[in-house]
């Protein structure tokens, strides 16, 4: 088999290095077991993994386990209390002086089954087409028989994050099997509660540290582009929430007895708001920008090579204008932001009543650029309320506080995080461009997604650089009713980690 696989790398006029090989090791193996790969990821799509199930998350862990034992990974469940256990796994390579960290996770968002066209998402049902195209329900393929690479498989988590555990078995099945040689020990983190947030897993890597420790951390989550061109992601943006609950009278007031005299903390919550960012929205927050790392110029490159459809898509989501001045999306997103989530006091439309609302709360989200802290965000914005003349308290305002002071507003601080960003020209990330490119040609480098990830709480943790290896496709319905993998991003998603696998490893013998 090696000599086909390098007889077919000769007729395509590409040397049979290390990169290519494993590619084509990978296509030729899915290819001739396309139906046992199903299968077996079926059989996984089919435990309920709502994290808030315990037993069947352990179910989900167990499974996983063995899926990954089967291809001689040596695993083990690592366990936190009142929390799913991550697996964890090793393929030790004899002679290898690095080691690569392959992550991905278990659970799903949680489901509403009526919403599902399939009626059960944890029935897993091949369609030969997306379900709003008019896709219908197809048995799977016989063995042997090729699948058709449009066909898409629907169950929750079956791309986010299910179809990547099967992946990466997979590709490390094939490699083993035809001896394509590895160059680097492979470790597998495999967690739980990435829908929830991943709240235990700072705790687990510090227990931990040690043995999750690698050159790099391969985070294989996310989409591919829109375009469907293979991408990578370098960093994501970090996280900081509060609530705002702004005070008035300790009941509702009647407003025509009271109108224009009882303060409406709804109007006051209003300006408060309004100070905060101005119209092209820009936060107004003394020092809230303080401490971003500005872009190096390897990642304006990556980002002037980003395909430019924000003409296209403003029109798409019906928007007749952009915040960030001239700044494109794939910039915008390497900077901070804050947003009002949502505002609630009193009611409106038919449940309006004639009354002042005894208060008015405010949902607000901040994502953080590299350099920012959470804490110091945090602090710069409850002073910026201190300097609007309110005062500030984190409890409920008793008498004694609403008789002391003329404007109250409790914030409610949420676990925040920070930003993280690997820089394009370390020597790894050249490295995993290089095996991405072999296996799917030339790929869009982004140097940071616009949501956040507790990514940077790794790095401060294993103090592994980390980037973001996305397989499935952009429109997959990820976190929605009818979840699903297109068959060719799987296929695809196996020959991209195959590659990874068998990456070269660094001339100078270290990142």
């Amino acid at each position: 088999m090696r000599l086909a696989v390098a007889a077919l790398l000769a007729t395509l006029g590409v040397g049979a290095g290390a990169t290519s090989e494993p590619v084509l090791t990978a296509r030729d193996w899915r290819e001739t077991h396309e139906r046992a790969i199903l299968d077996e990821f079926v059989e996984l799509l089919r435990i309920p993994n709502d994290g808030r199930d315990l037993v069947s998350m352990r179910r989900n862990a167990e499974a996983v386990a063995r899926l990954l034992g089967r291809r001689g990974v040596q695993t083990k469940l690592l366990e936190t209390s009142g929390a799913p256990p991550s697996v964890y796994g090793e393929f030790p390579v004899p002679g290898a002086k690095h080691t690569l960290v392959f992550y991905a996770h278990y659970d799903g968002y949680p489901v509403e089954q009526r919403h599902w066209y399939t009626g059960d998402p944890f029935r897993p049902v091949l369609m030969s087409g997306r379900v709003e195209e008019g896709g219908q329900p197809i048995p799977l393929p016989r063995p042997g028989w090729p699948s058709d690479p449009a066909w898409r498989l629907y169950a929750r988590s079956a791309a986010d994050n299910k179809a990547v555990i099967v992946a990466m078995a997979t590709a490390l099945e094939a490699l083993r099997a035809r001896k394509v040689p590895l160059q680097s020990n492979l470790k597998f983190f495999i967690e739980g509660e990435n829908e929830a947030g991943s709240p235990h897993v700072a705790a687990l890597l510090k227990a931990h540290r040690s043995t999750l420790r690698g050159d790099a951390w391969l985070l294989c989550d996310g989409r591919v582009h829109p375009s469907g061109q293979q991408q990578l992601i370098f960093g994501v943006r970090g996280f900081a929430g509060l609530e705002l609950t702004v005070f008035g009278a300790p009941a509702e007031l009647p407003e025509g007895r009271y109108g224009g005299w009882a303060p409406n903390p709804a109007q006051q919550l209003s300006r408060l708001l309004a100070s905060i960012k101005d119209d092209s929205g820009r936060v107004l927050v003394e020092g809230f920008y303080d401490g971003v790392a500005p872009l190096s110029d390897s990642e304006k490159q990556a980002i002037a090579a980003i395909p430019d459809n924000d003409g296209a898509l403003a029109r798409q989501l019906g928007l007749r204008f952009t915040e960030g001045g001239k700044l494109r999306l794939p910039e915008i997103v390497t900077q901070p932001s804050l947003n009002i989530l949502g505002v609630s006091a009193g009611a409106v439309g038919a449940d309006a009543r004639e009354v002042i609302p005894s208060s008015a709360t405010a949902s607000l989200i901040i994502r953080l650029a590299k350099g920012m802290d959470h804490r110091n965000t945090i602090d710069r914005i409850v002073e910026h309320i201190r300097k609007n003349g309110f005062f500030v308290t984190e409890e409920e305002p008793g008498d004694d506080v609403r008789a002391a002071h003329e404007k109250i507003c409790r914030v409610v601080r949420q676990p925040g995080y920070n930003a993280m960003r690997t820089p394009l020209d370390l020597e790894i990330s050249k490295r995993v461009i290089a095996a991405v490119e072999a296996a799917r040609g030339p790929v869009i480098k982004i140097p940071s997604l616009g949501g956040s990830l507790p990514i940077a709480v790794l790095q401060d943790i294993v103090r592994s650089p980390a980037v973001i290896v996305p397989i499935a496709n952009d429109d997959n319905n990820h976190r929605a009713a009818n979840e699903n993998i297109r068959l060719q991003n799987l296929w695809e998603g196996i020959e991209t980690i195959a590659a990874l696998m068998a990456m070269p490893a660094s001339e100078s013998g270290s990142d």
